[in-house]
């Protein structure tokens, strides 16, 4: 079975793709921020204040929420919300899924050094920082996966 050969995404329709996914993360975390206020107004009713977010919590949990969607959606398809909606798929240089490690990396990466995204506008193969560094490429796929689940034969 031969791999489709895809065109390597530009740095506008990742930069839409990283900007849905940013929209993702947030939104998670502004649940998890409702749902503690729930839990304390379950608890304490009478005593109910809104909790103080510090910026230490929040720039921890943004990091944490986004290296685990990253991590995981990069691992099992490739393909976050914001690729997805943009066409787009992580894979490794012989077009297959990435793995977990790699996910990770790739992950830990984006979320700390965001500007690396930025090397994909001057390089000739479209490659971000971390592309490069974990031999990575994003490409345009806009084919449905219609052998996820499938067994292998």
């Amino acid at each position: 079975m031969t791999t489709p050969v895809h065109r390597a995404a530009g740095i506008v329709t990742r930069g839409l793709a990283c900007g849905i996914d940013l929209a993702i993360v947030m939104a998670v975390m502004g649940g998890i921020y409702v749902g503690a206020l729930f839990v304390r107004l379950l608890f304490s009713p009478q005593e109910f204040t809104f909790p103080d977010a510090s910026a230490l919590l929040s720039v921890s949990m943004f990091i944490g929420v986004a290296v685990l969607y990253l991590t995981a959606c990069w691992a099992v398809s490739g393909r976050t919300v914001g690729a997805v909606i943009m066409g787009l798929r992580v894979v490794s240089r012989n077009g297959e899924l990435i793995g977990w490690l790699r996910a990770l990396l790739r992950a830990l990466l984006c979320v700390m050094f965001g500007f690396g995204l930025l090397w994909a506008a001057v390089d000739g193969r479209r490659r971000s920082l971390q592309d490069i560094l974990l031999r990575t490429a994003v490409v345009y796929d806009w084919e449905p996966d219609l052998h996820v689940g499938e067994p292998k034969t």
